[in-house]
C-alpha cells in the first residue's frame, strides 16, 4: 500500500526555489551562447577566458583563476586548447617562475569583434533593456558577493 503524501512545507516547491531559477537561467543562457559561441569555435568556459583577456590583454594564470571564480585544475586544459587554437601564449614569468602569464595573441584579439555580435545577439533574445539587464546583473553580483561571505572563511575566494 502505497503511503499518502504528506503536505510540502512551505516554500519546498521547486518553483519556489530562487536557487532553481539562477540553475535553470543559467543553463539557457549557456544554451543561447552555445549556437553562437560554436560557430566561434569556444565553448562557454572559453568564452569567458577571452573576456578577461580582452579586457586586460594580459593577466597570470592565478589572477584568472580568481576572477572568473575556478579553479587554476579547471582551467589548465582550457588555457592548453585556446593556447593550440592560437589564441593565447602561454609564459612563465621572468621574474617569478612560478607564475604563469597569459596573453591574448592577434588572432585572439580578431575574434572579439566576432564575439560582440554573438553577445548582442543573446541580449536581443533576452528581450530586456539594457538598464534592466544592467541591474539584474548588479543584484546578482551582490547575491554572489554576499553568498560567498557566507560560506567561505575570511571572504577568500576558491
Amino acid at each position: 500500500m502505497i503511503e499518502p503524501l504528506h503536505p510540502l512545507p512551505p516554500g519546498l516547491a521547486l518553483d519556489e526555489q530562487l536557487c532553481f531559477a539562477l540553475y535553470a537561467a543559467s543553463r539557457a543562457m549557456t544554451g543561447c551562447y552555445r549556437p553562437q559561441l560554436d560557430g566561434l569555435g569556444l565553448t562557454y568556459p572559453q568564452y569567458l577566458v577571452m573576456l578577461v583577456l580582452w579586457e586586460q590583454h594580459t593577466v597570470s594564470v592565478s589572477r584568472l583563476s580568481e576572477r572568473l571564480q575556478l579553479s587554476t585544475g579547471t582551467l589548465s586544459p582550457l588555457l592548453k586548447r585556446l593556447e593550440t587554437a592560437g589564441l593565447l601564449t602561454r609564459r612563465r614569468r621572468a621574474d617569478d617562475e612560478r607564475l604563469v602569464q597569459l596573453t591574448v595573441t592577434q588572432r585572439g584579439l580578431d575574434l572579439m569583434y566576432h564575439a560582440a555580435a554573438a553577445r548582442a545577439g543573446v541580449e536581443r533574445t533576452m528581450g530586456l533593456s539594457p538598464t534592466a539587464i544592467a541591474e539584474l546583473r548588479d543584484q546578482l553580483h551582490e547575491l554572489t558577493s554576499r553568498l560567498r561571505a557566507a560560506v567561505e572563511p575570511h571572504g577568500q575566494t576558491a
